[in-house]
């Protein structure tokens, strides 16, 4: 993540060395969705990724392989579910676990009010006796519950944009924001970030991956992208 301290950095080289690496590369994680998304990283071209992952969202503005504006976010998925099972807990009274809070978010989460309607039933514990009890969850309560999260990512991206040199932000209008992660996949968030920031929006080709493939890729150009690894140690 690009929040993470030299320290954090460090034990990450050490972990992958004392698992049996010969060598250990650090790359920052939005460089790493913009080569899994085949981005010209390489190129002199402002390129603007958001990646909503489980933990964390990372934003990050490129250009020439290095990083010209990058910030992190403990917001992301996992905020996600903890909200739903926070709303849920007031809303209905009963309790319900992070796999059920996730399936809900898979299912019938959305980032605009106007989706289109859903509900789904799921099980979850009555707070006031204490038994099991079904329930039944609507799009719209979830867009309640984490509509507070995505307005914080949001403000994160114009935050990111207010601070991306002129001479770049034309060209991220022109190709748009690419975002990934598997919060990516939230319904609709792609049109609400698009709405709030009036700039294009692209969802990243296998989004949930996107991370890994580029870390995949960036091994195996080694030399040819060697310069976009981080040196922080």
């Amino acid at each position: 993540p690009c929040g993470s301290t030299q320290v954090e950095r460090r034990a990450i080289r050490e972990s992958a060395i004392n698992a049996g690496a010969r060598e250990a590369f650090l790359i920052e994680e939005p460089i790493a969705v913009a080569i899994g998304a085949n981005l010209p990283v390489a190129e002199p071209t402002g390129l603007m990724v958001v990646d909503i992952g489980g933990g964390t969202t990372e934003i990050g503005v490129l250009s020439m392989g290095s990083m010209v504006y990058s910030s992190s976010l403990r917001v992301a998925g996992d905020s996600f579910d903890s909200s739903i099972i926070e709303f849920i807990k007031r809303r209905h009274g009963a309790l319900i676990g992070e796999a059920t809070a996730e399936r809900i978010k898979k299912s019938i989460a959305t980032a605009w009010v106007e989706s289109e309607y859903a509900e789904l039933e799921v099980k979850g514990r009555d707070i006031a006796e204490g038994m099991s009890r079904s329930l039944v969850v609507t799009s719209n309560e979830v867009y309640e519950a984490i509509n507070p999260q995505i307005e914080e990512i949001i403000w994160a991206v114009r935050a990111g944009l207010e601070r991306t040199p002129p001479e770049l932000s034309g060209d991220i209008g022109e190709r748009g924001i690419v975002i990934a992660g598997g919060g990516a996949l939230i319904k609709d968030i792609d049109r609400r970030i698009m709405e709030d920031t009036g700039l294009p929006v692209v969802l990243a080709d296998d989004p949930l991956t996107c991370v890994v493939r580029g870390c995949g890729r960036a091994l195996e150009e080694v030399d040819a992208l060697s310069e976009m690894y981080s040196a922080e140690y």
